[in-house]
């Protein structure tokens, strides 16, 4: 069942996710040339199809590349409102998937299915696996990947 976030709501911790449950995070982010440029050049990726106007105008994509970096941060930073605003850790990424190509100028939106839930070794937290996907203005499919993140139980946690 698709469902928009409710961003930062109180229905996040632990017990609100349910195995299937997908949600449609409610912001998008265009990203803009400055940010691919400067996060390219700060990660010293010297692939020049992030920033050289000039030879990736001859390519097949006609124009610079966003780096998958970026599309991977943004997109999960898009679901970290609704999926881990009570996270204690993150505990990891897996099967990462770049697509297709995030331009300059792309606004990324991004989707998060509940794979699985699990209890964690402390009473506090519960573990969630998700898998997220990231989609530009146009709808199609650039990016997805699995996060598992250590969760509050509301339990133990309340609403502090």
């Amino acid at each position: 069942m698709m469902k928009v976030s409710s961003l930062t709501s109180k229905a996040n911790y632990f017990e609100d996710f349910k195995v299937g449950d997908v949600l449609k995070h409610a912001r998008g982010k265009t990203v803009e040339p400055m940010e691919q440029v400067w996060i390219t050049n700060v990660t010293m990726n010297t692939a020049e199809a992030h920033f050289n106007e000039h030879l990736t105008k001859s390519t097949n994509y006609g124009q610079r590349l966003g780096f998958g970096g970026v599309t991977i941060s943004m997109c999960i930073g898009l679901a970290a409102e609704d999926t881990a605003e009570n996270a204690l850790m993150e505990l990891g990424m897996d099967k990462i998937r770049l697509k297709g190509p995030l331009y300059h100028g792309d606004t990324l939106y991004c989707y998060s299915e509940v794979l699985e839930i699990s209890d964690a070794k402390q009473p506090d937290a519960g573990i969630v696996r998700f898998k997220h996907s990231g989609v530009n203005q146009d709808d199609k499919h650039i990016f997805e990947g699995e996060r598992t993140v250590l969760i509050k139980r509301r339990s133990h946690w309340g609403d502090r």
